[in-house]
C-alpha cells in the first residue's frame, strides 16, 4: 500500500509538471537515443546503446515513482488546519536552546523540502520531532550529530 502525502496546490502542480516533462519530452528522447545507438551497428560491442538503455531504465523508474506519488497525493486546505500545534504546512519559529539561535521552518512533504527556503520535510528527524508540539513546548530531537533541543516559539500558517 502506498503512502499518502500532503501537498500545497503549488507543490502538486510542480510534481505533475515534472511528470509531464519526463513522459512527454524525456521518454521520447530516450527512445530516440536508443534507436540512434542501435543504428550504429553491432549491439554486443555498442557502449552507447548500453548507456542509452540504462538511461531509459532510470527514467522509467523515476516516472513510475512520480506516478505513484501523484496518485497518492492530497492537497491540503490550509485554512482548515489546527494552528495551535505543529502539523504539515505549519510555519514554526523555534530557538535552538544550546546555540540560543532562532530559526523558522515550514513543514512540507518530502518532495517539496528545500532547506535554502526554510522548507523541511515532515519525514526528516527535525520534522518528525516537531509534529504535534505547541508554542511553549520543548522538542528534544535526535539527529545524526546528536541531540538537539528546540523551544517552539510560535506556530502559524501562511
Amino acid at each position: 500500500m502506498s503512502k499518502v502525502s500532503y501537498y500545497t496546490e503549488d507543490g502538486l502542480k510542480k510534481l505533475r509538471s515534472e511528470l509531464d516533462q519526463l513522459r512527454d519530452v524525456q521518454r521520447p528522447k530516450a527512445s530516440q537515443d536508443i534507436a540512434d545507438a542501435r543504428d550504429k551497428g553491432d549491439l554486443s560491442e555498442n557502449a552507447e546503446y548500453d548507456a542509452a538503455k540504462e538511461a531509459q531504465g532510470m527514467l522509467e523508474m523515476r516516472i513510475a515513482k512520480l506516478e505513484e506519488v501523484v496518485a497518492n497525493a492530497r492537497v491540503i486546505d490550509e485554512s482548515q488546519l489546527d494552528t495551535t500545534k505543529v502539523l504539515i504546512h505549519s510555519n514554526v519559529r523555534l530557538k535552538n536552546t544550546k546555540m540560543n539561535k532562532e530559526m523558522t521552518y515550514k513543514l512540507v512533504a518530502q518532495s517539496e523540502a528545500d532547506l535554502k527556503t526554510g522548507k523541511i520535510s515532515v519525514d526528516s528527524p527535525i520534522g518528525k520531532g516537531l509534529l504535534g508540539k505547541k508554542a511553549g513546548d520543548t522538542a528534544e530531537i535526535e539527529v545524526p550529530n546528536g541531540i538537539l533541543n528546540f523551544e517552539i516559539l510560535e506556530v502559524s500558517r501562511d
